[in-house]
């Protein structure tokens, strides 16, 4: 088995927390997983994205993604996702919030970004598109933090990252504060 994973957003939507829970889970299934990521302007808004390479068939010598290469893409944002499409293999997946996040880029220059125009490009570009009605299902599960358990859970029921709910389950509790547990599991549980 062999998943190389993409994970893009906007600073502060949670995505660097996702990457490292996959890895967590990964890594306590004697998976080897490698990872990297760009967050240095998470703080202000801007793109983030993590690359998480996990294969028990082959040994890993970068953690980087080549274009076209990705078997998975979990976008947190419509924009980033649209920016991160080079790398999706043909045959890949995508699980994608409709809920934009207006990037700086776009605000600084009154460009008049729209999330639909960015799905309906993904829409006609992607085979196996997911898209997550992120304000509904931030609704239903009672927080609006929780968007990155929200889109793991999406691509667990896509059969798209390799492991199982008791395995990010896990993951959770090793790293995530245990007051916040039940909320993740619901996050992570959600379906429409």
């Amino acid at each position: 088995m062999t998943k190389n994973i993409i994970l893009c957003g906007v600073g502060g939507q949670g995505t660097v927390l996702a990457s490292r829970l996959i890895s967590s889970a990964a890594m306590a299934r004697d998976i080897p997983v490698l990872s990297a990521e760009t967050i240095g302007m998470a703080q202000r808004g801007g793109s983030v994205f993590s690359h998480v390479r996990m294969s028990t068939d082959e040994v890993l010598y970068s953690p980087m993604i080549a274009k076209g290469e990705a078997d998975l893409i979990i976008a947190f944002e419509p924009g980033e996702a649209v920016r991160q499409l080079p790398f999706l293999k043909p045959d890949g997946r995508m699980v994608v919030s409709s809920r934009p996040v207006m990037p700086v880029t776009a605000a600084l220059s009154d460009t008049g970004y729209r999330a639909e125009t960015m799905l309906d490009y993904l829409s006609s570009h992607v085979a196996r598109l997911t898209v997550v009605d992120a304000e509904r299902a931030l609704k239903d599960v009672g927080s609006p933090k929780v968007l990155n358990l929200i889109l793991l859970g999406a691509a667990l029921r896509a059969d798209a990252l390799g492991l199982e709910t008791a395995d990010l389950k896990e993951a959770i509790r090793r790293n995530i504060k245990e007051k916040f547990h039940a909320l993740n599991f619901r996050a992570l549980e959600y379906e429409p």
